[in-house]
């Protein structure tokens, strides 16, 4: 068997491994398996291609995996404008139904429709906001 099926085949163990461990090492290092084999393609010795695997092993390792780390580890972003509202409390200033109702979301007045479309909720009382829909919020009663 030629040096260069050999690579393919160590690449394509590396790549359901890292699919199994999610772990972006065994990834890089099944491309560089991949760059491996295309040396190995061109016919040239095991030596280069032993080389071949170590720089693209090393650099990927280097630059690549800590790239990766860093995107994984950024923080959510940052709702706004309406989706920032989801998951408040609010308090009804009308009684929410099915079809109408209005709430106090920190300091606006929204129009709302209970979650649950048999639910009544009574003015006063303190709920949740599940949804936006538009200007409506959805709102569910807090326990």
């Amino acid at each position: 068997m030629t040096a260069w099926i050999v690579w393919l085949i160590v690449a394509a163990v590396l790549g359901v491994a890292e699919l199994l461990t999610t772990t972006f090492a065994l990834g890089i290092l099944a491309i560089a398996a991949l760059v491996a084999a295309g040396v190995g393609a061109a016919r040239l010795g095991l030596p280069l291609q032993l080389a071949a695997f170590v720089v693209a092993s090393g650099g990927g390792l280097g630059f690549v995996m800590p790239v990766a780390r860093r995107h994984v580890r950024q923080p959510p972003l940052l709702r706004t404008g309406p989706a920032a509202l989801v998951g408040r409390s609010a308090q009804v200033l009308e009684e929410v139904s099915g079809h109408s109702g209005m709430v106090r979301i920190r300091g606006e007045v929204w129009s709302a429709r209970s979650y649950d479309e048999t639910l009544v909720i009574p003015a006063g009382q303190t709920v949740d906001v599940m949804q936006i829909e538009g200007a409506t919020a959805l709102v569910y009663p807090r326990e």
